[in-house]
């Protein structure tokens, strides 16, 4: 099957169902949060808050500790005092998978029913790339998108967000934070959900991965990926100077429009023009534009060119991506000979058209794949089934 499953529980950390309902995460906390945060639970008097707000910022971005009495320059009864007042416990691991090309894809249980998937991709960016989610489901239903047929049950809190990265790098076992030869160098806003019906978290999230003395992940190597949140986007490049991506896949409003239903509320002209006056975009920022190629729907040699005409002017890249397959999906992929040939037009006009290489589709984790399992039966469950079943016809 090529599908490694590892289905047991991470055994430092209790769940954050059981201990943050009664004390307060602090992993998930902006600086000033936790400042803010240690004053009122009387850890500390505002005039030290500050820097006890430092040494603890560091103990859990920078090395990771999902203890406090690991803090060892932190003084003991402090320490006591706030395990008493606080948790570090990561959300619960329900499953994790492998896949035979390295991708890993975690089921991360936030809170009950409140379930995300994230997913690895090694070698991809610099070194390896952490695809994660802003929400709990979409609202967005793009029809050749997996994510789009769950519900959107709400959005992930920064504390959530920043978790997804917490249990991969428990995972690779990236602490303390490397500065070089890192596994995961990457994070990209592109699991499930619409980080731009979520700016408010989103940033505060990047503004953690990003500072300097914990995870220390650059601002350039973390890219949000929009399908199109127009008044959104000029907020998103101002408030976190992250690389932008564009869920694009058609070149005239009324093919985007049954791929990407948002496209009726603001359309392609639109979108371009806030996409032209993104903060800070130039050649050394491009925007990155996703294209997925669907068989006899967006793929023929005509749409290449309207594309390369449609992103005349702007600084960009194009990302190819064969259709990933999902149960109950009416598109196909395109044929990789299309594939090329469509690359081939954009690389001609100037314009840098990788084609994306499928990862993790054994585990349905490829790009548009995700879905969490809160609303089916645990896919460990189903498989056990599965195998029963065929256990038991073998034997008839």
């Amino acid at each position: 099957m090529g599908v490694t499953l590892d289905l047991t529980r991470a055994p430092a950390a209790p769940a954050l169902t059981s201990v943050a309902a009664a004390k307060p995460n602090i992993t998930g906390m902006t600086r000033a949060e936790l400042r803010e945060a240690i004053v009122a639970a009387g850890v500390a008097p505002p005039e030290k808050a500050k820097m006890r707000a430092s040494q603890v910022w560091r103990w859990m971005h920078h090395y990771g500790v999902t203890d406090f009495a690991a803090m060892t320059d932190v003084a003991k009864e402090t320490r006591a005092a706030m395990a008493d007042a606080f948790t570090l416990a990561r959300p619960e691991v329900v499953e994790r998978q492998i896949s035979k090309d390295g991708t890993r894809k975690w089921l991360i249980r936030m809170a009950p029913g409140i379930e995300v998937e994230t997913v690895y991709i090694p070698d991809v960016g610099r070194a390896g790339a952490l695809c994660v989610s802003s929400q709990v489901g979409c609202t967005l239903n793009c029809t050749f998108c997996h994510t789009g047929t769950q519900a959107l049950v709400r959005n992930l809190t920064a504390a959530e967000i920043v978790a997804q990265v917490q249990v991969a790098r428990d995972d690779l076992g990236e602490w303390p934070s490397p500065k070089e030869d890192r596994r995961l160098s990457n994070i990209v806003f592109m699991g499930m959900g619409e980080p731009l019906y979520n700016l408010d978290n989103v940033a505060a999230a990047i503004d953690i991965i990003a500072d300097n003395e914990g995870i220390a992940i650059s601002r350039r190597r973390i890219t949000v990926s929009t399908s199109g949140v127009v008044p959104e986007l000029g907020n998103l490049g101002t408030r976190t100077q992250a690389m932008l991506a564009i869920s694009l896949h058609a070149t005239n409003d009324a093919l985007r429009e049954k791929l990407v239903p948002l496209n009726k509320k603001y359309p392609i002209a639109e979108l371009m023009a806030a996409i032209r006056a993104y903060p800070q975009l130039s050649n050394a920022k491009r925007v990155t534009f996703e294209y997925v190629m669907l068989k006899g729907v967006n793929d023929s040699p005509a749409d290449a060119k309207a594309l390369v005409q449609l992103l005349k002017g702007v600084p960009a890249k194009i990302n190819l991506i064969p259709f990933n397959p999902w149960p109950g999906s009416s598109y196909q992929c395109s044929d990789w000979s299309t594939i090329e040939a469509f690359a081939a037009i954009l690389n001609r006009a100037g314009y840098a058209s990788p084609i994306r290489t499928p990862r993790g589709r054994d585990i349905l984790a490829a790009c548009g794949q995700l879905k969490s399992e809160s609303e089916k039966l645990r896919a460990s469950a189903r498989r056990a089934a599965e195998r029963e079943g065929a256990s038991g016809a073998a034997s008839e």
